[in-house]
């Protein structure tokens, strides 16, 4: 006899749900034992199982919206569960647990004044701030996004509009899917074999019309990005360091890129939108004012703080993988980074912990590939206890749900993606 699930179709479930738990309704029949079934039965619901997907004439020739839906919809409940799991005191096992200082500092903010628009709550997530087209539109208006020809994007909502204004200007948008979980990068381009310039940019700027219609790149291909715009959720204006949502994929797929020769890391610019909130201001308005105010206590309570040592800024030090950004743009302003620190470059095999490398596939095949060539073992980072992930949940407090104004809905584009 064999176990009841020991022989599902693989992703047959995806497509079939309702028969993929069939076999799990055969409990204790004769002397199947608990949970087992005979060979005849589990060769005819093979037989079922198979016989359905072959009738299914799109399994493999096109893109299954709903599958791709229904994985992605499964992936965060994963997700979400996997948070409610991590305690807050276990923050502290983190690399860098300033970080999660500032994070909750602002998120908290942009949740308690309004700030967020869909998806909410943003905690765990690269906020979705009000006025993010305003930003992404002036964003548009800079001479390095003019004269850039490949612009890759981070897949996340608030910089939906900036994706959209890279294919409305007839450039190359590179994006990653979404924590690279489904494969590496696509490439979207109007006017071409693959999106003629009838297709609605809009339907290609969330992660599943991504999917749907880009053209899928692997580690091998040849191209070089010409500019990179990333989310954050903090950045300091005048190092250019910034703090993401604590999964570190934008580093790694920076660390890629430059290892594989598709982006100077000298050279290249890196810019970010966000909400005016979010970059640190010297502690005079919220949220850095009561964070400040934190640090400044917990430096008085271990009895640490002098006139020297009193915390300046709640940016603590970088990790070598860490990339800063050069500009900041806002739905009011664009600050050009003076004292930009250092970019890393390649991917830093000592720093990535097996938990991290066992999520990414494409992060297994660098490794293996380098390996070979190199003929020899390379390093492993260590353990780390990974972050949470964002909750979904539509809506929010007060008005969130929708957001305010112009940037609340993203004129039809970015106010209500679901990456």
């Amino acid at each position: 006899t064999l176990t009841a699930t020991a022989y599902l179709v693989p992703d047959a479930g995806r497509k079939f749900g309702r028969h993929s738990s069939y076999l799990h309704t055969w409990k204790s029949k004769g002397n199947a034992g608990p949970g087992r079934v005979s060979n005849a039965v589990v060769n005819s619901q093979r037989s079922c199982f198979m016989s359905k997907l072959l009738a299914s004439a799109d399994v493999k020739s096109s893109f299954d919206e709903k599958a791709y839906e229904a994985d992605r919809l499964s992936k965060d409940a994963k997700a979400m569960d996997e948070m409610k799991q991590i305690a807050t005191e276990e923050f502290s096992k983190l690399r860098t647990p300033w970080k999660w200082k500032i994070r909750k500092a602002v998120w908290d903010y942009l949740e308690e004044k309004d700030l967020a628009q869909f998806p909410r709550p943003v905690h765990h997530r690269i906020p979705n701030f009000i006025g993010a087209d305003d930003a992404a539109e002036r964003l548009a208006t800079l001479p390095e996004f003019q004269s850039a020809s490949i612009v890759k994007v981070n897949p996340d909502t608030p910089q939906r509009q900036v994706r959209h204004l890279v294919l409305e200007n007839g450039k190359t948008l590179l994006t990653p899917q979404p924590r690279l979980r489904t494969g590496f990068f696509s490439t979207l381009k109007t006017g071409t074999d693959a999106i003629p310039s009838d297709l609605p940019i809009e339907q290609l700027t969330s992660s599943k019309g991504a999917a749907k219609n880009g053209t899928p790149i692997t580690l091998y291909e040849k191209y070089t990005v010409d500019l990179v715009v990333v989310g954050s959720t903090a950045v300091c204006p005048n190092t250019g360091a910034r703090v993401g949502k604590g999964e570190g994929f934008a580093e790694l797929e920076w660390g890629i890129l430059s290892q594989q020769g598709n982006l100077d890391a000298e050279n290249v610019l890196v810019v970010t939108t966000v909400h005016d909130c979010q970059i640190f201001d010297g502690g005079v308005e919220e949220p850095w004012k009561s964070l400040m105010k934190q640090l400044e206590d917990e430096q008085k309570e271990d009895g640490s703080a002098d006139a020297a040592t009193t915390t300046k800024s709640p940016f603590g030090t970088l990790t070598q993988h860490d990339v800063p950004v050069d500009i900041i743009v806002t739905p009011t302003r664009v600050i050009h980074v003076s004292n930009r620190l250092p970019k890393p470059s390649g991917v830093y095999w000592d720093l990535l912990s097996p938990q991290k490398l066992a999520q990414i596939r494409v992060l297994q095949e660098l490794k293996k590939k380098t390996e070979e060539e190199l003929g020899e073992t390379l390093p492993s980072g260590p353990d780390e206890v990974l972050p949470p992930t964002a909750s979904r949940k539509r809506g929010g407090r007060g008005r969130g749900g929708r957001g305010r104004g112009r940037g609340g809905r993203g004129r039809g584009r970015g106010g209500r993606d679901r990456n």
